[in-house]
């Protein structure tokens, strides 16, 4: 899907889980690209050497947490939901709350960041959400981690046509493992560099893209959309 594009040079983003893996290279690309400043957070955030980049302590499964974010990151035209949890493979052997805590994390937690941010997007004539889903949305077998991507998918179709109307493009990021601390234990896959995803996000959401298929395995996957359910299976 394709809307306007929306140019990174001068604005000020934002990253939840921005100090490291996917979150860090977004801030470094972002910042390559021109970015004025970029908010990234953390549950503990480390001091940065870089003027431009803004460390700010987040927890998104906590609304006091996130709406104090909203008010130190007021300026931000760009906000990254990043930050996310892995775990509870397979379903039948994970804990309702061990569940209830991957959904707390992934799903709600960008609907409270999204809900916060709103309206600071909507006072510039052009403002962007970035959603972090996986190919594991579309995927079964990766048990509550897949199947809270899959309810972030939903999410984010819902809120491109909440927030087209105010001028905030709602972007959908789909990719298969990159090489980060999360996956480490998957040495038998092929994996992408951090560095890789952000650099063809980015180029998708300055091409005006609202979906971004990352790698070749997240276009398989969702080819495979059209076929029988049997098909949609992780191979991890």
């Amino acid at each position: 899907m394709r809307r306007h594009s929306l140019k990174v040079r001068g604005q000020r983003a934002l990253i939840t889980g921005g100090q490291r893996g996917l979150g860090a290279a977004f801030a470094a690309e972002l910042l390559r690209r021109g970015a004025d400043r970029v908010y990234v957070t953390a549950r503990t955030p480390k001091a940065s050497d870089d003027p431009r980049v803004i460390p700010l302590p987040l927890d998104v499964t906590d609304p006091d947490s996130v709406a104090a974010l909203a008010e130190a990151a007021a300026d931000v035209a760009i906000v990254f939901n990043n930050a996310g949890v892995a775990g509870g493979i397979p379903l039948l052997q994970t804990t309702p709350e061990t569940i209830s805590a991957i959904f707390d994390t992934n799903v709600l937690g960008p609907i409270r960041v999204a809900q916060a941010f709103a309206p600071l997007l909507g006072h510039h004539d052009e403002s962007l959400l970035v959603n972090l889903h996986s190919v594991l949305s579309w995927l079964a077998g990766a048990g509550a981690y897949g199947a809270s991507k899959a309810a972030l998918w939903s999410v984010t179709n819902s809120l491109r046509l909440e927030l087209r109307a105010q001028g905030t493009s709602v972007v959908g990021v789909h990719l298969d493992l990159a090489d980060t601390d999360m996956t480490a234990r998957f040495t038998d896959h092929v994996k992408i560099s951090p560095a890789d995803v952000a650099s063809r996000v980015l180029n998708a959401i300055e091409r005006g893209e609202e979906e971004v298929l990352v790698d070749d395995a997240s276009r398989a996957a969702k080819r495979l959309l059209a076929g029988p359910v049997q098909e949609l299976i992780a191979r991890l």
